[in-house]
């Protein structure tokens, strides 16, 4: 008997953004694997995905889709377990096709997905002594910078959430199942994380995370993520650094 052929890209990516809500750039409109897959999600990490709320991202379509297929996909994903709250920013067709299902437009959720899709304009060459650094031997990646860092000194428990804008953060303290930590920089954890930890949240995909005790729920670098069941158990409560490397999150023990 021949063997079926089995396709390993998935139909929908789904990155986090600045608010930690999800957005799901639907690449294909099959809509029976993007169900499957959200289920697939949501059973792995139900304390993460279920019930929540994402941004749907139609920008990697040739097309708009329809109203119905459109209306299909919201209901399929609501009964996989998560909750189609707006449509991402994209044409005027978007906009009307927004209007026609009742949800909202937001726009600064298409951001980081530019980034991949779009050549950068010219920038200026660096000096000359700005060298590149292998990634394993990399410091701390910043945003460029307008202010300084961002101190939390006091934990963040269950619900809380702390976001440092155009810049690093630093947790003087833990950051406890159910809390938030995000920064368009880096982050540093001197304390247990237990929650989840999103740097380089505008896009910056030279952010890290650097972290004292690792138990995280999620991490994400520029809205690639991994949830605890995807983490070598080897891992866990030790000092680690992540970042991303070719659009993969690597994550490794500190000396």
């Amino acid at each position: 008997m021949a063997s079926a052929t089995v396709s390993y890209e998935q139909c929908g990516e789904l990155k986090f953004g600045q608010v930690g809500i999800a957005n799901l750039r639907i690449r294909t409109l099959d809509i029976a694997a993007l169900k499957s897959e959200m289920q697939e999600r949501v059973e792995r990490a139900p304390k993460l995905f279920r019930h929540a709320a994402v941004i749907l991202d139609f920008s990697a379509l040739p097309a708009c889709p329809d109203v119905e297929t459109t209306d299909a996909l919201i209901d399929a994903l609501r009964n996989a377990g998560v909750m189609p709250v707006a449509i991402a920013y994209g044409t005027s067709a978007v906009e009307k096709l927004a209007d026609q299902v009742g949800l909202p437009i937001l726009a600064k959720f298409r951001a980081a997905f530019e980034r991949d899709d779009t050549p950068e304009p010219a920038r200026p060459a660096p000096p000359p002594e700005s060298k590149p650094v292998p990634a394993a031997a990399a410091p701390a990646a910043s945003v460029p910078n307008q202010e300084p860092g961002l101190l939390q000194t006091q934990p963040l428990r269950s619900g809380q959430q702390v976001y440092a804008a155009g810049r690093d953060l630093t947790v003087c303290a833990m950051v406890g199942a159910g809390a938030e930590a995000i920064a368009d920089g880096s982050i540093h954890i001197y304390g247990p994380l237990r929650g989840r930890a999103l740097a380089g949240a505008s896009g910056n995909a030279q952010a890290r995370i650097f972290c004292r005790e690792f138990n995280a729920e999620l991490v994400a670098i520029a809205g690639t993520y991994k949830v605890l069941d995807e983490i070598p158990k080897k891992l866990l409560g030790k000092a680690v650094q992540i970042w991303l490397d070719k659009d993969q999150l690597r994550i490794e023990e500190l000396a």
